[in-house]
């Protein structure tokens, strides 16, 4: 049994990350493709395959057909189309960072519950088996307590993009710091205890670098650098993540979101090895196991309380660099 889906924008993570995804998914029917553009929709249909194409996103919600809806409209217009959404009664993927605030996110999860739908926020890459193993080796005790993450994401400095302008929900904290933030808080397995932030802004309003310090209830510490900040012309890019345990380290410069044969090194004493983790397309998998949520009961991978956590996390952020 397959869910039928329709997409409610033609941005270019649709077309580049998410719809391929959900066309290699297992459960996934693409049923139809919303927008502004009459030309752009049709080209979406042809491509992909969609059955049915719509001019405007009110007609998809209208449709008794569409079962789950993907919204990867700018940051500004999440919370006004899958409230929408919701109340259409369609479940939702919403693309990250699914809510501009946390109190936002908690008012579309109680319209989620008032319409006994489902609402999960897209992070694909914490669906993938590379994760899951980084987690396997802190849970296994071989580098002990985890007491320091560092990470960071960089791309190139945008010249035109929603991504430059505050109106639009842009910045690198909302674009690149909340896969930081939320890969610290899936390794780090404690309450944020306080969070210290400085950024470099654009005439646009909208941080252009940001670093932030974080430390835990439990005392493990957590620090992140984001940035807009490389060459347009060189399209460049350059992630890390680095653990710090009380036995040992594990160091990992896998880019953030990536299949195929994936490594890291974990390093205890005299000791040296690098696992390797075959993954997914994280797309396609983000959007079976929102598929097995609607058939099977599953719970969401994303959880409620994860994403409204995370929240609160960009929340302080964004107001100690007065964002």
């Amino acid at each position: 049994m397959s869910v039928k889906w329709g997409v409610l924008g033609t941005a270019n993570i649709a077309r580049g990350c998410t719809i391929p995804g959900m066309q290699l998914a297992n459960n996934c029917e693409l049923y139809a493709i919303a927008g502004r553009n009459e030309a752009k929709v049709e080209s979406y249909r042809s491509e992909f395959g969609f059955k049915k194409g719509y001019v405007g996103y009110n007609k998809l919600l209208s449709d008794p057909e569409v079962q789950a809806v993907y919204i990867p409209l700018p940051n500004n217009l999440h919370k006004e189309w899958v409230i929408k959404a919701l109340k259409a009664g369609k479940h939702v993927l919403c693309e990250k960072p699914m809510a501009l605030s946390s109190e936002d996110a908690k008012e579309m999860f109680a319209v989620a519950k008032e319409n006994n739908v489902i609402l999960m926020e897209a992070y694909a890459y914490l669906h993938s088996p590379y994760i899951s193993s980084l987690k396997e080796e802190i849970k296994s005790g071989v580098i002990g307590d985890v007491d320091f993450i560092e990470t960071a994401f960089y791309t190139q400095g945008y010249v035109d993009d929603i991504r430059i302008y505050k109106e639009l929900g842009g910045g690198a904290v909302y674009d690149l710091g909340c896969y930081c933030t939320t890969m610290i808080l899936s390794l780090i397995d404690s309450e944020p205890e306080y969070v210290m932030a400085t950024a470099e802004f654009n005439d646009n309003g909208a941080d252009m670098f940001t670093s932030a310090l974080m430390k835990f209830r439990n005392g493990a510490r957590a620090a992140f650098n984001v940035g807009m900040i490389f060459d347009p012309a060189q399209d460049g890019r350059r992630d890390r993540l680095y653990i710090h345990g009380s036995k040992g380290t594990i160091v990992s410069d896998v880019e953030y979101n990536q299949a195929g044969t994936l490594t890291y090194t974990v390093k205890t004493g005299d000791s040296e090895y690098q696992p390797s983790v075959e993954a997914g397309q994280n797309y396609m998998l983000e959007v079976e196991q929102l598929g097995r949520c609607i058939e099977n009961g599953e719970i969401p991978h994303i959880t409620e309380g994860f994403t409204v956590k995370n929240a609160e996390v960009l929340d302080t952020i964004l107001s100690r660099i007065g964002y």
